[in-house]
């Protein structure tokens, strides 16, 4: 891969203490525009740390990360132009699927009915129109992992994160998620930055790969694929 392309998160020599016990020991790593990044290593290597410094829910102690160019350590999480998927689901049990997908571009300040639009295109991307007016509890685990990725793809992030989305599924569901996945980074062109400690879903969805252990960014690559 060139290095001409855009870079959309610059990770600056960054650090993150917690009193004494260091968690990031001086990161520093580009990812791309339009890239599918993923952060590998085991538990406690400091992987979700440094995405949870992305998304703004952990200051930086040292260093700095850059969002197209623009230093973002000041910027509170609402105010970047990043979403995250969690292990967690998070969705509303009392709302419809159309209704978890809109609720957040209402609170950016759309109107219900650009909301529900929006949100109806989004459940057509991740396949769910049928799902429109059930509630989250009748869908299965991997329907409701989509209805999170349906509403965090939904606003247009510059870039999204994924802390560990697949590991609350069974296996043959994990694997058809990840081809899925992949196909939405595809289908929507943005960044997305996945932390797992699983080498082969690294290797399934991802363009690079970064390796990290006790803190340290230990390895960077692009992933081979057989």
């Amino acid at each position: 891969m060139s290095d001409s392309r855009q870079i959309a998160i610059d990770v600056r020599g960054a650090v993150k203490r917690y009193g004494d016990f260091t968690a990031l020991k001086t990161i520093s790593l580009s990812i791309y525009d339009n890239e599918f990044f993923t952060l590998l290593g085991p538990s406690g290597c400091g992987k979700t740390t440094l995405l949870r410094m992305i998304a703004g829910f952990e200051e930086v102690t040292e260093g700095e990360i850059l969002l197209y160019g623009d230093a973002i350590a000041n910027l509170p999480p609402n105010k970047r132009p990043i979403n995250t998927v969690f292990q967690n689901y998070a969705l509303f049990p009392q709302m419809s699927v159309l209704d978890n997908v809109a609720f957040g571009l209402e609170m950016r300040g759309q109107s219900k009915s650009q909301a529900r639009t929006a949100a109806a295109e989004m459940l057509e991307l991740v396949q769910l129109s049928q799902f429109a007016a059930r509630k989250p509890a009748q869908l299965s685990g991997g329907q409701q992992q989509r209805v999170a990725l349906a509403r965090a793809l939904a606003p247009k992030p510059k870039v999204l994160l994924l802390d560990e989305p697949l590991s609350a599924l069974d296996l043959k569901l994990r694997k058809a998620m990840q081809l899925e996945l992949k196909h939405l980074q595809r289908e929507t062109g943005i960044t997305f930055i996945l932390v797992t400690h699983d080498q082969e879903e690294a290797l399934t969805m991802s363009d690079r790969i970064a390796v990290m252990s006790a803190g340290e960014l230990q390895q960077l690559g692009e992933a081979r694929r057989h």
